[in-house]
């Protein structure tokens, strides 16, 4: 790689590096994991910056190399998983209803399929366009519609079966209640 490229890459990396870390944070639960994960996807990326043409995509061509890096070790890990008769107590550090509900968040977002997990963050924590989202993950925009519908199905069933109602939720998030809000959880 050239001297101007390394340059180039190491102020996209010093600009960006908070919003990438952002979206790692949001792929793996595990603070130290979200870092090793962005290191990962920087190192892999590195070797292939002077490739990536239209640098405004490089966001989106990290995401998709954290989304791949995450899906390599979660593969990984499940060979390593063993099963056991009863799940043991989710334990939560900080008293605050927000980190409790964050921690919940997160432990519900395990029940899903990486390429669930993967639709749900980059819709809804990123805020990106289904177009947007679909384009990052290399998908239909049909695609991830169906898998966010999916997905979030499968979220209300979690929070239902562990006896959250999602208004509750709501309520404590901040949100307000208002009508349609449910239309709206729904959709």
């Amino acid at each position: 790689m050239a001297h101007g490229e390394v340059l180039e890459f190491e102020e996209y990396v010093r600009t960006r590096q908070e919003a990438l870390l952002r979206s790692a944070r949001r792929l793996v639960p595990d603070p130290v994991d979200a870092q090793d994960l962005l290191q990962t996807a920087l190192v892999r990326t590195y070797g292939r910056w002077d490739g990536i043409a239209d640098k405004s995509l490089a966001d989106a061509y990290l995401r998709r190399v954290m989304i791949n890096t995450r899906t390599e070790w979660w593969r990984a890990r499940k060979l390593e998983e063993v099963p056991t008769e009863q799940l043991p107590d989710a334990s939560v550090d900080d008293a605050t209803e927000q980190h409790a509900d964050r921690a919940l968040l997160m432990d519900v977002l395990k029940v899903l399929a990486p390429k669930q997990r993967s639709v749900v963050v980059l819709r809804h924590w990123e805020q990106m366009s289904t177009e947007e989202t679909a384009a990052a993950l290399g998908m239909s925009t049909g695609t991830v519609k169906s898998t966010l519908h999916r997905a979030l199905a499968r979220l209300r069933q979690e929070l239902e079966s562990r006896g959250i109602d999602d208004a509750r939720a709501l309520e404590r998030s901040g949100g307000r209640r208002d009508e349609g809000w449910r239309e709206r959880c729904a959709a």
